[in-house]
């Protein structure tokens, strides 16, 4: 299901051949229609016809205003159920034309080819679709797997440092939650790039893959991937709110924080261990002001959050470096 291309993506193209699609619709954001997009079409080997479907880059894309559009898209240009979407970009387009795809005439193909960090490491792996409603994050969506997922790890030569360190965060929970020693092996990089992350990337997929594998539709286990996610989605949608948008990662390194001295408060871990992961987070993380936020609005969102029963707020809490 996870593919590493070569530089030639004789993979995607054997892929394409083999399948009967209709038509290809590309969806792409400014950004990734700038940078990767030309790489893909001077690799891409098709007789079939395609079309570039490009939004505006940002979490505050991912809505249902946009989807709408792209449903309105595809139906204007006759897309029928055979047509293939290709999902070429971070987070937000793997989201989003998941989503858009699973929905369109009750469920069309889409394959994803992910361009940053976070969503070679996370989101475009395991199956999850969704946009984002009233500054609540991926409160729509479905559960819907692509096709195929395509890596192309040269694509991360086009990220700014940010986007880098915003995927790392991702990372850095995979080793927490399930990996003691890759976790271990990521803390000791010191100067954050391309090169010394790279090789970590396919430890992380797989512990993603594991994880969604033994679990698809988040009864049970896979909860465990929401680690840090709980404070750190609420914190990310009141800066939405207040149109000051941080990356996704930030919010998770800061949820992953909070959420370790929760663990310790609850007594799950030792304070020792506490320690060693708040100090390791933030030696990669910019400091976050929230002290604008008030208490109740942050409650408001965690109130809203898919993990929780009965309205009782759930988080998922380390139980050891290594173990949720």
């Amino acid at each position: 299901m996870i593919t590493i291309l070569n530089d030639n993506f004789s993979q995607l193209n054997d892929f394409l051949h083999e399948k009967t699609f209709s038509k290809i619709f590309i969806l792409v954001d400014e950004n990734t229609h700038e940078y990767c997009l030309p790489v893909l079409l001077g690799n891409m080997e098709t007789d079939l016809g395609f079309e570039i479907l490009e939004i505006e880059a940002g979490e505050e894309m991912k809505n249902i205003q946009t989807a709408n559009q792209l449903w309105e898209i595809l139906t204007e240009m006759q897309a029928d159920r055979k047509a293939l979407v290709i999902n070429l970009g971070g987070g937000v387009i793997t989201d989003m034309g998941g989503f858009v795809a699973s929905t369109y005439k009750r469920g069309i193909q889409f394959i994803n080819i992910p361009t940053t960090l976070l969503s070679m490491c996370d989101a475009s792996i395991g199956g999850k679709t969704g946009i984002d409603l009233m500054h609540y994050k991926n409160m729509v969506g479905t559960f819907a797997f692509p096709e195929q997922i395509f890596i192309y790890p040269n694509f991360l030569q086009t990220l700014p440092f940010k986007e880098l360190r915003s995927g790392f965060a991702e990372m850095l929970k995979h080793g927490l939650i399930a990996d003691k020693a890759h976790w271990d092996q990521l803390i000791q990089i010191h100067k954050l790039d391309v090169d010394a992350v790279t090789p970590y990337i396919q430890n992380s997929m797989d512990i993603k893959q594991d994880v969604v594998e033994k679990d698809f539709h988040e009864s049970n286990i896979r909860k465990t991937l929401n680690f840090g996610h709980t404070i750190g989605h609420a914190v990310e949608s009141l800066c939405l709110q207040q149109e000051n948008p941080i990356l996704h990662g930030e919010a998770v390194a800061m949820g992953m924080i909070c959420e370790a001295h929760l663990a310790y408060l609850e007594n799950l871990i030792s304070e020792e261990d506490s320690k060693v992961i708040i100090e390791n987070i933030q030696r990669y993380y910019p400091y976050l002001d929230i002290s604008d936020f008030k208490d109740e609005d942050i409650t408001a969102l965690l109130l809203n959050d898919k993990k929780n029963v009965d309205s009782k707020i759930n988080f998922s809490l380390l139980t050891a470096i290594g173990k949720c």
